[in-house]
């Protein structure tokens, strides 16, 4: 007994200074954990010191900027909290459709993560370096001032920028699958929905953000799912089902971007600090704008048009009347129907109305013909879930972006992936390390020297490349897999090698040059052998042929096929760095911008009207 009060005398007589730097080597867990020792303890661990060195710790943003990102929020304990709820949703994700323009990166903005998607381009004169990369908004997640978290997916539709706000919610800290849901919810405090803050409470694979609930004092016709109930999941339903509820409730939640909204989503790099005030104060104002107009409601009505209703959801308290009778319903939308919308058609809920039952009446006559198969074929009647069931369990509908984890295949690090699911994936990008220094993510452009335009070709196609390794029958193979290509028309399907070499075994080949496009001599470090992309049986089955990479000084390689002399050099990226530099160019409509789920070989983003002289060049006209 009297050690351990020597030891807590210790902790209370260590300075703030030392013990936030003894706090460092626990988790965020950890400290709240700490907390619920003694209370002499409790007021310790809420020092903002110790909550600026876990934040610290998270290495998500440069210490500056930490201090800047404190001024948004009550406290570091509250930053820390969003922080810890967002770090899984950095890095990048990608969609197999389209095969341009599928590349998302996700990144601190201000108090926030941004979403961005690399548009599939040309480099110009200047280069991967200094030429600007075009970008499209996908998503925002901003912190609140108390470290909640809301998702604001980005949209475009008649001209006008539009942002659709919803809930987060973080299932598994090791996600690899972002999903666009429809989820339903119940009210409580008016309507409000209640997150948990404590780190305390969650379990190792589930940091916030979770909706937390009652069931107390609500019964079963109140829309609860009771506790032997198992609530059905967004991805049961079947892809029509899907598709409709995000196009309802995307049409009722969004609001248009007004002036107040317009603005960087990021500050630009730190080389000029008087841009860089400039570019916090902008994005102070419309992080504020943008929190103000989701909690104002942006004169969203319910169904009788009499009282706000959050913008993140749409009640369903008239739809799930209908629900019994809508399972057995096959009539027609004729008679008494149509005059009823004629009705309704004029309100919110109305229109919200109609587009459910239209949506139930399609799900139940789809899933009704399953039922009725009475050969082999009636294994798929069970396949997709029930729609009518899937709205039991909530009083209200609203997006919901769903960080999760799902077991996926894979070739040569590409995941294989669900063609109908509004999702995003995880690329497993490996940093460098001793044994592994060419890991990471690169870039570059066909030709040499590097990126210079020649007459014929004014500009250059960029390609992302993801460099990974792989071992077999004892030797050591670096791979080169493609996912992204800025040509109008791709020309070599995402997730294919564009070269494989042997990196245990020399290559005897010579480079070709040797000076660099500012007349320097060209050093070359290494060379492997190996095989590089070519065409072969069909667009999916391209072939290989033989050629050699070349580690070049100042971190460049050079990939060079033996037969056709093509050389394909890339530089390592910081692709945060290049979105920072980059362009702005309008977003797709709010599904498609989300995951493109329409097979499409060219660039669907070619047709934006775009100063940019690479959306315009000769070769894509």
């Amino acid at each position: 007994m009297v050690s351990e009060k020597c030891d807590l005398s210790l902790i209370h007589a260590l300075p703030d200074d030392i013990f936030a730097i003894v706090s460092r080597s626990l988790s965020p867990r950890d400290v709240c954990n700490l907390s619920l020792c003694c209370r002499s303890l409790c007021a310790l661990v809420e020092s903002e010191k110790v909550w600026l060195s876990q934040c610290e710790v998270l290495g998500i943003v440069p210490a500056k900027d930490l201090i800047e990102w404190r001024k948004g929020v009550s406290s570091y304990k509250a930053l820390c909290h969003f922080l810890v709820a967002v770090q899984p949703l950095l890095g990048i994700w990608v969609h197999q459709n389209p095969e341009l323009g599928n590349v998302v990166y996700a990144m601190p903005g201000f108090v926030s993560v941004v979403g961005c998607r690399v548009i599939p381009q040309e480099l110009g004169p200047l280069g991967i370096e200094d030429g600007p990369i075009l970008w499209a908004p996908v998503f925002e997640v901003i912190g609140d001032f108390d470290g909640s978290a809301m998702f604001l997916l980005h949209g475009r539709e008649k001209g006008n920028d539009y942002f659709y706000p919803g809930s987060v919610k973080v299932s598994d800290r090791s996600c690899n699958v972002l999903l666009l849901e429809v989820e339903p919810r119940l009210q409580r405090n008016g309507g409000k929905l209640v997150y948990s803050k404590s780190f305390a409470h969650y379990p190792e694979k589930e940091y916030p953000i979770e909706v937390c609930r009652s069931d107390s004092g609500l019964n079963r016709s109140d829309g609860v799912v009771g506790q032997n109930e198992m609530r059905v999941p967004f991805g049961r339903l079947g892809f029509s089902d899907r598709r409709k509820l995000l196009e309802v409730v995307t049409s009722q939640v969004r609001q248009k971007v007004h002036d107040s909204a317009h603005g960087p989503l990021f500050p630009r790099l730190r080389d000029d600090e008087e841009s860089f005030q400039k570019d916090l104060k902008l994005l102070a104002e419309r992080r504020s704008s943008l929190l103000q107009s989701c909690k104002l409601g942006g004169g969203h009505k319910d169904w009788n048009s009499e009282k706000p209703l959050d913008p993140t959801q749409l009640e369903l308290s008239e739809i799930r009347k209908t629900l019994d009778r809508s399972t057995s319903t096959s009539k027609s939308s004729t008679g008494d129907d149509s005059t009823e919308m004629c009705m309704k058609k004029k309100t919110v809920g109305g229109y919200v109305r109609n587009s459910i039952k239209q949506i139930l009446r399609k799900s139940n006559s789809f899933n009704g013909r399953h039922t009725a198969l009475k050969n082999g074929a009636s294994s798929s009647e069970n396949k997709h879930a029930q729609l009518h069931e899937f709205l039991r369990s909530g009083d209200t509908i609203g997006l919901n972006l769903h960080a999760s984890y799902i077991k996926l295949s894979s070739y040569r690090a590409w995941p294989n992936m669900h063609d109908s699911r509004f999702a995003l994936y995880k690329l497993p990008l490996r940093a460098p390390k001793p044994d592994q220094e060419y890991a990471g993510l690169w870039g570059g452009t066909f030709g040499w020297p590097p990126g210079k335009p020649t007459e014929d070709k004014p500009g250059k196609a960029l390609f992302f490349l993801m460099l990974s390794y792989e071992e077999s029958q004892g030797q050591r193979f670096l791979i080169a897999t493609k996912i992204l290509e800025g040509t109008h028309y791709v020309l070599h399907p995402n997730g294919s090698a564009m070269f494989i070499v042997n990196i245990d075994q020399p290559s005897e080949d010579i480079f070709p040059w040797n000076t660099d496009a500012n007349g320097h001599s060209v050093t070359v470090e290494n060379a492997f052998p190996g095989e590089g992309i070519a065409n072969g049986y069909g667009f999916r089955y391209p072939g290989a042929k033989p050629g050699s990479l070349y580690i070049i000084q100042n971190g460049l390689l050079a990939f060079i096929w033996k037969e056709s002399k093509a050389v394909l050099t890339l530089q390592r990226l910081s692709l945060q760095d290049l979105l920072k530099k980059g362009e702005r160019v309008p977003a797709l409509s709010a599904t498609s911008n989300f995951s493109y789920l329409t097979k499409s070989y060219s660039n669907v983003f070619a047709g934006f009207s775009h100063s940019s002289t690479s959306l315009n060049s000769p070769r894509r006209n």
